[in-house]
């Protein structure tokens, strides 16, 4: 038997090498570039535009209030645009982001329903994520929609669990170094046996309330 090319392994022309587009870098390396030169307003901006509709969702599905998503976003924002010269990159610059927005998450949910201080000024950071936010729709996943009674009686932590495993697909490290606190660890094992505990909890409301068999 000839040994031939695998299955869907194609010959590329030597002509046409030069005219084939250069792989773009990747976030962390695109951001640390700038950060290295000094640019870290755009730095900023660009974390800000790759990532704001991932985070805009992960803050949305924890909150469940879009009034209080948009000061948790803007306040993500803000404490991106002056903490992201401080990144070092001793995790992924995602999980950075998102432990970012769980601290953005908690301020607003534990100062919350009364109001809070005075309106977030207007700088460069908030103008970027109103934008976003508007431009960016409520999107409630189909099974959102149909628990969405169940997905009520849950708690903001179970609520920021569910989408940064289900939404974001982080690993369980990722998600023990997002929801940390200061001077208390999450273990990452620990995650995981509160996750099926909270889906088998899911399951037993949506068999309570008719929703499966």
């Amino acid at each position: 038997m000839k040994c031939g090319l695998p299955l869907g392994y194609r010959l590329v022309n030597p002509r046409r090498v030069n005219q084939m587009p250069a792989p773009v870098p990747d976030l962390d390396v695109r951001v640390h570039e700038l950060l290295a030169g000094g640019d870290g307003s755009s730095a900023a901006e660009l974390v800000l535009r790759e990532m704001g509709p991932a985070v805009l969702r992960y803050v949305r599905s924890s909150l469940r209030n879009e009034e209080l998503a948009a000061d948790a976003f803007s306040e993500f924002a803000e404490d991106l645009w002056k903490g992201l010269g401080s990144f070092r990159g001793e995790s992924s610059l995602k999980t950075w982001a998102f432990r970012v927005a769980w601290s953005a998450i908690c301020r607003v949910r534990n100062d919350g329903w009364e109001r809070r201080r005075a309106p977030l000024s207007r700088g460069r950071a908030s103008a970027l994520a109103e934008d976003l936010r508007t431009r960016t729709p409520v999107i409630l996943e189909r099974q959102a929609r149909a628990l969405e009674s169940i997905r009520a009686r849950l708690s903001i932590e179970e609520q920021s669990l569910l989408a940064l495993r289900i939404d974001q697909g982080l690993s369980w490290d990722e998600i023990a170094a997002v929801v940390a606190s200061e001077g208390e660890p999450v273990h990452a094992p620990a995650l995981a046996k509160r996750f099926q505990r909270l889906k088998e909890r899911i399951a037993l409301l949506a068999r309570e309330d008719g929703l499966m068999d």
